[in-house]
């Protein structure tokens, strides 16, 4: 894999060869735009802030407030793109239930042929949106479908409007964009739909995720709904022989299935993960199953390459105040993590 060229114009007196490695290994830098969602998984995490599902059970514990501007959010994108961080994705809560989501996604900075902008959504309100989301640099819309009727979708995320609402969203996401993604978490509460979900999305041609459950402290209640996905690689074995394993690069190990051109990825626990710099000392690194593999920047401000370490979490407001060093802030706090001094 070629490294990135690093742009000219960045500011010297900087160590950027951590931020450079880590977009190499093709790192995500995931931009939440709110906390809010008109769904409450009971599996969500947030992003690292509170989960809906854990506000609608302690109506005291609110979600941080927000504290950026539209302009905040080109700024960072800006710079972050400049210094070679070129995978961008939009999370929530749900993105497009935040009002600075248009001026934002509207306005976007080039990315580059080597760089990409998705957006990761539920789907309940892209045909809503649909009229500006054609106006984006988008790349990707990532659809996540973790339930197939109205049944399991009010079992897994507590709400009454009907799937047909989140499948209309799919449609209407394919008419507008080149490429849309689904992806599915595997768990007890849509086991029995899974072959179903499959079979929806190779009959559209849709690329697939399927991942086996993050454990975080607000779904410990959970635990048992965690499902591994052998039966669905035994399913897949039988469509096709085309199979590889990914252990390259950050994060997890997964399966990657081609079935009739379709990719289908599958994210295993078995495969292991890949940790970086201060991941090998970490306390919380047994209960971890992600690895380190984004960089998330919150709505309120601040950045941090874990979701389960708010103390490793770097608040970036000053900076933009300054009107200028957050790729550099950034670039510092990456290499004290990899080398393991935050």
């Amino acid at each position: 894999m070629t490294a990135p060229t690093l742009s000219p114009f960045l500011p010297s007196g900087t160590d950027w060869t951590a931020l450079r490695n880590f977009a190499v290994l093709r790192g995500q830098f995931r931009v939440s735009l709110t906390p809010l969602c008109n769904e409450a998984c009971w599996f969500c995490h947030n992003e690292g802030d509170v989960p809906p599902p854990h506000t609608r059970r302690h109506r005291e514990v609110r979600p941080r407030p927000g504290s950026l501007t539209a302009g905040d959010y080109l700024s960072v994108l800006r710079e972050v793109i400049t210094a070679g961080l070129k995978r961008i994705y939009f999370t929530g809560g749900e993105p497009l239930l935040s009002p600075l989501a248009r001026p934002v996604l509207t306005a976007l900075p080039e990315v580059g042929p080597d760089g990409s902008y998705t957006l990761i959504t539920n789907g309940s309100l892209v045909r809503r949106h649909a009229e500006w989301l054609s106006t984006t640099r988008l790349d990707k819309v990532k659809v996540s479908l973790h339930y197939f009727s109205d049944a399991s979708l009010y079992e897994i995320a507590r709400v009454r409007f009907g799937i047909a609402r989140i499948l209309d969203g799919i449609e209407a996401a394919r008419e507008l964009f080149d490429r849309v993604e689904l992806n599915t978490l595997l768990q007890r509460e849509n086991a029995h739909e899974i072959p179903a979900i499959l079979d929806y999305a190779l009959e559209r041609r849709l690329p697939m995720q399927f991942i086996e459950l993050v454990g975080t402290d607000f779904n410990e209640a959970h635990r048992s709904s965690a499902v591994t996905a052998d039966r669905l690689v035994a399913q897949l074995r039988g469509l096709t022989t085309d199979e590889r394993t990914e252990i390259a690069g950050v994060g997890q190990g997964r399966r990657v299935f081609r079935v009739d051109g379709v990719e289908v990825e599958i994210i295993q626990r078995d495969l292991g993960r890949h940790h970086v710099g201060q991941c090998g000392t970490c306390p919380l690194k047994p209960k971890c199953v992600e690895g380190f593999w984004s960089l998330r920047l919150d709505h309120a401000g601040g950045l941090q390459p874990c979701l389960l370490r708010d103390d490793l979490r770097l608040d970036l407001r000053p900076f933009l105040a300054e009107g200028a060093g957050t790729a550099s802030a950034i670039a510092r706090h990456l290499s004290a993590f990899t080398e393991g001094t935050l």
